[in-house]
């Protein structure tokens, strides 16, 4: 007899069950803030997600990218878990490239009140398109929103 003949299969899971355990942990996420540590000397962080995936509001087809974060802390760090928890949160929604990067820099902005907040959704070419959102609290007003008319 082959040994894999041998080996017992797992049972599938039960229809009942609505979402697996991943699934579960994304939708109960929340973004998490900690102290951050406090050294006397300035720090900045960078962090790096690159498997960040959302879906197209006009086709449904899937987007990828890279989400570069950089801030410096003023008293709040973010929670790694939490934060790869939210960033898989935008993988069964239906969002611009624009609106994706605006709410993750919106959200950290209002979690960490940073000294300084970098969002960078650097997205894969889709249909010869290469599309990189850069969002950072130095950037102060566009030109069309000066002119005064």
């Amino acid at each position: 007899m082959s040994p894999l003949k041998n080996k017992k299969k797992k049972p599938p899971a039960p229809e009942t069950e609505k979402f697996r355990y991943g699934d579960l942990a994304i939708q109960e996420n929340h973004l998490e803030k900690w102290p951050a540590p406090s050294y006397g000397t300035p720090m900045e962080i960078r962090i790096s997600f690159p498997e960040f995936t959302c879906l197209c509001p006009r086709s449904g087809y899937p987007d990828f990218a890279t989400i570069h974060l950089r801030y410096r802390p003023s008293e709040l760090i973010v929670e790694l878990k939490s934060l790869k928890l939210y960033l898989n949160s935008f993988r069964t929604r239906h969002i611009s490239h624009e609106e994706s990067a605006s709410i993750i820099y919106r959200d950290l902005m209002r979690l960490l009140k940073p000294h300084f907040l970098e969002v960078v959704a650097d997205f894969n070419v889709r249909g010869n398109v290469k599309t990189v959102i850069t969002l950072h609290s130095e950037m102060g007003e566009t030109p069309e929103k000066d002119k005064t008319h």
